[in-house]
C-alpha cells in the first residue's frame, strides 16, 4: 500500500482528497501542524506528496526545497495559481507534476497512479530513519544533520543502519560483524572497534555526541 502525504491548508479540499484516495486503497495522512511538515514527512515516510503552494508560515516551494534535501519522493503541486510562472517555478523547485484547482478527483488519481508507476516500478520504496535530528536515507545512503549532508563510508552507513533500525535495542558485536562483512571473510575483531570510533568522531563533529552507546562486553545501541 502506497502512502501519500497531503500538505493542504483548506480542510474541505484536504479531507475530500484524502477520502477519495483512501477509497482507492492508499494510506493517507493530512498535515495539520504546518510548522512540523518535515517531522511528519520523516515519521510517515510517504511515497508521494500532494503539496499546495499557498500555505501558512512558508509556501509549498519552501517545503519542496527542504524535502528535496532528504529525498527524491515524487511531489505533485496543487494550486489555484495556475499561471505559467507558477507551473514553471513548481517544476524548477523539484516538483514532478502540477494540478490546477479546481480539479477532478479522477484526474488526480490518474496522475497519482502514473507517477507512482514511474517512480517505483524498478525500485523499492524510499525509507528514512531519524534520531536526534539525524536523518538516514536508506535509498541513497545519505545522512542529513541540520540541513547538512554528512559524507559516510560504506561501513559508516551500515553501522548507522543496523543501529537505527534497532533503536533502543543492543546490537551485539557478532551481529554487527555479520552485517558489515561477509561471513566467509576473516576480519579482526578490533576492526569493528576502529570503525565505530571513526564514525563516533564524525558524529561528534556534527554535534551528535553520545549518539552511539557502548554496552561493554555486549555490543552497541542507539538509545530510544
Amino acid at each position: 500500500m502506497y502512502k501519500i502525504l497531503i500538505v493542504e491548508d483548506d480542510g474541505i479540499i484536504a479531507n475530500s482528497v484524502m477520502k477519495f484516495l483512501q477509497n482507492w486503497g492508499y494510506e493517507v495522512e493530512l498535515v495539520e501542524d504546518f510548522n512540523g511538515i518535515i517531522d511528519q514527512f520523516v515519521r510517515f515516510s510517504p511515497q508521494l506528496i500532494l503539496m499546495d503552494i499557498a500555505l501558512p508560515l512558508f509556501n509549498g516551494y519552501h517545503w519542496c526545497t527542504e524535502i528535496r534535501k532528504l529525498s527524491k519522493v515524487p511531489i505533485i503541486f496543487i494550486s489555484s495559481t495556475s499561471d505559467n510562472m507558477n507551473i514553471v517555478m513548481a517544476m524548477n523547485m523539484g516538483g514532478d507534476d502540477f494540478i490546477a484547482k479546481p480539479f477532478d478527483l479522477n484526474v488526480l488519481v490518474a496522475k497519482v497512479q502514473a507517477i507512482l508507476r514511474r517512480a517505483y516500478s524498478f525500485q523499492g520504496e524510499a525509507n528514512l530513519l531519524e534520531h536526534r535530528g539525524a536523518i538516514l536515507n536508506l535509498s541513497d545512503t545519505c545522512l542529513m544533520v541540520q540541513d547538512k549532508k554528512v559524507e559516510l563510508t560504506k561501513n559508516d552507513f551500515r553501522i548507522l543502519q543496523i543501529l537505527m533500525e534497532n533503536k533502543g535495542k543492543v546490537v551485539s558485536r557478532d551481529q554487527m560483524m555479520t552485517h558489515l562483512w561477509d561471513d566467509n571473510c576473516f576480519v579482526d575483531d578490533n576492526t569493528l572497534t576502529v570503525n565505530i570510533a571513526r564514525l563516533r568522531k564524525k558524529l561528534d563533529e556534527e554535534g551528535l555526541e553520545g549518539f552511539i552507546t557502548t554496552k561493554k562486553g555486549i555490543g552497541y545501541l542507539v538509545e530510544d
